[in-house]
This record gives C-alpha cells, sequence and structure tokens, in this order.
C-alpha cells in the first residue's frame, strides 16, 4: 500500500505542475478576529507548536498565532538546526530526551517530513577537564536512559575521519562525548509542519501582524493591541526567543534574561564525507553537513548583548582558524554566506517556562543557542500547563520563581556550545 501511495504522490505531483492551476497553500489566511480564547506571540516553532498541541491535544479552538515578519522568520529560521539530549542535569536531559523522541516521530505526527537525520554527536574533549566533564554528563545520561559515552581519540577518527586526531596540533583531542541519538532536522521543515498542521485544527496563523500592547486588569491578561487592531483574550502565550523582554514588559514582568546575536555560516556544497555533528567547546565551534552536501559551521554568541542580526568579519576569521585547528583538510573551502540570530540568554543556561506572576501570561523563553532542539517539548508541555491546572513535571525545575529561590538548573557546562 506504501508504494502504490507513493506513485500517487508522484502522479499528483506531476499533474499538479503541469495543470497550470496555482498551487494550494500550506495554511490559510484568516482575518484578525476581535477575540480568541488564546493568543500565542511568535511565530517560530516554539509558538507553532504550543498552539499545534493546544489545539491538536487538549481541544482548544479559537487559537491564534501572531507573527511580526513571516512564520520561521526569527530564531527558527537562522538557527544550525542541530538535535541532542545529551545535557549534563538530570532535569535537562529528561526534557531533552522527550523532546528528541518527539522529533523521532514528527513527521508522522504531523503528515510532513521534516528530514529527520539521526547521524550521531561528538563533543570533542581537549584537556583533563573538559574531559572529566564529558564523564560527568555521560553518567547523567545513562541515570537517565540517554545513550551517551566516553570514547577515545581512535574511536573519534572511525567517526570523523576528517579530524586531526594526532599530538602534533595545538588542541589535541583526548576524547569525546559520543552521544548517538544526536542529529539534525531541517529547521524550515519543522516549522511549516507545525504550521500546516496548526492550520488543520483550527487554528488561525498571522503573519506581519505586531503586538504593540498587552492589555491587564487586576494582575490578569485581558487583551492584546496589535499593528491590525485589538484582541481579546484571557491568555497570552510568549514565545518570542530573543523578543522575550519586551514582551514580557508590556505587562510589567522583568525576565532575567539578556538577549546576544549567534552567528553561523555555511559553506558550498561537497560531497559528503562529514557522517555526524562535530562540537568543540574549547574552540567554540561546531559543524555538521546537510543532506545538500553544504558544511554548516556555528560558535558561541557574541560577546556583547545586542539585539543584531548582522555578520562580522571577526566571527569569520575566529571561526575558520579554529575549524581548520580540527579539520585541516577544509583549507580551500569556500565560505558561501553568514547570518546571525537572537538568543535569550538565562543566567543558568536553561530555559524559563510555564505560568508567571500575571494570570493568564505564559512563558516559553530563554532558551539561548539550544531553542531549536526543544520545540516539540516545550510547545506540547505549555499547551498542557495553559490547558491544565498543575505544572507539568517535565518543566517543573524551569519555572520563573527559581530565580528567587535560588534552585538555578546548570546547564552551562552543556549548552555554552554544545549545539
Amino acid at each position: 500500500m506504501g508504494s502504490s501511495r507513493s506513485r500517487f504522490s508522484a502522479y499528483s505531483l506531476v499533474r499538479q505542475g503541469v495543470s497550470g492551476r496555482p498551487w494550494p497553500r500550506m495554511w490559510r489566511r484568516h482575518e484578525l478576529e476581535s477575540s480568541y480564547d488564546a493568543v500565542v506571540v511568535g511565530g517560530g516553532l516554539h509558538g507553532l507548536a504550543t498552539a499545534y498541541y493546544l489545539a491538536a491535544e487538549q481541544g482548544w479552538s479559537r487559537i491564534a498565532v501572531l507573527e511580526r515578519s513571516y512564520l520561521g522568520g526569527g530564531g527558527s529560521g537562522r538557527n544550525t538546526a542541530i538535535i541532542r539530549s545529551n545535557y549534563l542535569t538530570p532535569d535537562g536531559v529528561r526534557f531533552y530526551d522527550h523532546s528528541l523522541r518527539l522529533y523521532a516521530d514528527l513527521s508522522a505526527a504531523l503528515n510532513f517530513n521534516v528530514m529527520f537525520s539521526q547521524r550521531g554527536h561528538l563533543t570533542l574533549a581537549h584537556t583533563d577537564a573538559s574531559l572529566r566533564t564529558m564523564r560527568w554528563r555521560a553518567e547523567v545520561n545513562k541515570i537517565e536512559g540517554v545513550d551517551s559515552e566516553v570514547i577515545g581519540p581512535d574511536r573519534v577518527k572511525e567517526l570523523a575521519p576528517s579530524l586531526d586526531t594526532s599530538d602534533r596540533v595545538r588542541y589535541p583531542i583526548l576524547g569525546a562525548l559520543y552521544h548517538p541519538p544526536g542529529g539534525i532536522v531541517r529547521h524550515d521543515a519543522a516549522v511549516w509542519g507545525y504550521a500546516r498542521a496548526a492550520d488543520a485544527h483550527g487554528v488561525h496563523l498571522h503573519q506581519e501582524t505586531e503586538v504593540v500592547g498587552i492589555e491587564t486588569s487586576g494582575g490578569r491578561v485581558t487583551g492584546v493591541r496589535t499593528n491590525r487592531g485589538l484582541i481579546s483574550t484571557p491568555v497570552v502565550a510568549n514565545c518570542t526567543a530573543g523578543w522575550a523582554t519586551t514582551i514580557a514588559d508590556m505587562v510589567d514582568l522583568p525576565m532575567p534574561i539578556q538577549t546576544f546575536p549567534l552567528q553561523a555560516a555555511v559553506t558550498e556544497p561537497v560531497r559528503p564525507f562529514l557522517h555526524t555533528v562535530v562540537v568543540s567547546g574549547s574552540l567554540h565551534v561546531y559543524v555538521s553537513q546537510t543532506d545538500r552536501g553544504e558544511l554548516v559551521f556555528g560558535a558561541s554568541v557574541d560577546p556583547f548583548a545586542s539585539y543584531s542580526t548582522r555578520g562580522s568579519l571577526e566571527f569569520v576569521e575566529g571561526l575558520a582558524t579554529h575549524v581548520l585547528e580540527l579539520m585541516p583538510s577544509l583549507d580551500r573551502l569556500r565560505l558561501l554566506r553568514q547570518w546571525a540570530g537572537l538568543c535569550d540568554m538565562t543566567p543558568d543556561f536553561a530555559p524559563i517556562i510555564g505560568r508567571t506572576p500575571v494570570e493568564g501570561f505564559f512563558v516559553d523563553v530563554g532558551w539561548g543557542t539550544y531553542g531549536f532542539k526543544a520545540g516539540p517539548a516545550a510547545g506540547q508541555a505549555l499547551a498542557e500547563c495553559i490547558a491544565g491546572r498543575k505544572v507539568p513535571a517535565l518543566i517543573e525545575a524551569f519555572a520563573l520563581e527559581r530565580f528567587e529561590t535560588g534552585k538555578l538548573v546548570g546547564e552551562k557546562g552543556a549548552a555554552a556550545v554544545g549545539h
């Protein structure tokens, strides 16, 4: 039956292409209504996932997603699409492992190919201290049932032959944390899949709709002001990544978040040779290869807070230097383009997700450089939190009040450049 379905799909594709008829839209356009049961601010992966699960799993209707630009035009369209669950804290490991499992089934759940590629993830250790951290992470991962182990240079060379594992380099590779379930997902496909599925469940997706204010009364949300008019709603979910504090300020809610640019770059396509994701925290660089053969590089966030999404020559020079220290054979490869996204960083490098002191105002923010891999689990958990009377156990540790109680989730050792 699968083969006949494939033949029918291929035939339909050709027929549509030669018919001259306009292609059907992936999601519909709606007039902005004067009231909704819930408004999600931010049309990226997290916002769309929240709206989808709120409709599909929690049975809510009359949901609107507001995006000031186009769907996926923010951090979701500017990331490097790496997924993994080999974090340092038990809370982090459990959360990201659940998200990775959702990604594994996402194509079937959304009936849309998100190009999930589970190719393995290597976090290199160049010093004794970093090797100890890898062993620490591996043990936490194993206790939580996540496939993760520390391997030596010989095994690293088998998995990534292009790496220089000799002892004649400035930063010798002493070992690595190997995480077989890690890999990549096509970032725009994940956004489009959630948008299409949310639309099918009746969610209204409003692009070019900017939130300019949030109305409150008696400590609770009553509405949202946009550039297209006022919306009455008792629920607002802030899923805006780098602009998280801007939206939170509209309800006078201070957030312990700073926004930093994160730059990345991509090369010309070459024959596939890198079959795993490679990360070096010491060198502040990570690299993977797409199905089209391009090498995608990234680094740590810029050293200054900013809302700029422009690339810099300083980034490219530092990136090229560190990449060539790891893989000298890439010295003649040409960079095609570079870009930057905005990262909302918290003091403990863990997210803020769930309820807030403002009744009806929910947040899914503070994801820093690791928001893409968290999208499915964050959306599902926040939808459950909005619809239910209790906070899901999966996100209890990521509550906003932890910064007052001191119960921080210290993920810097696994999240700083551990994409």
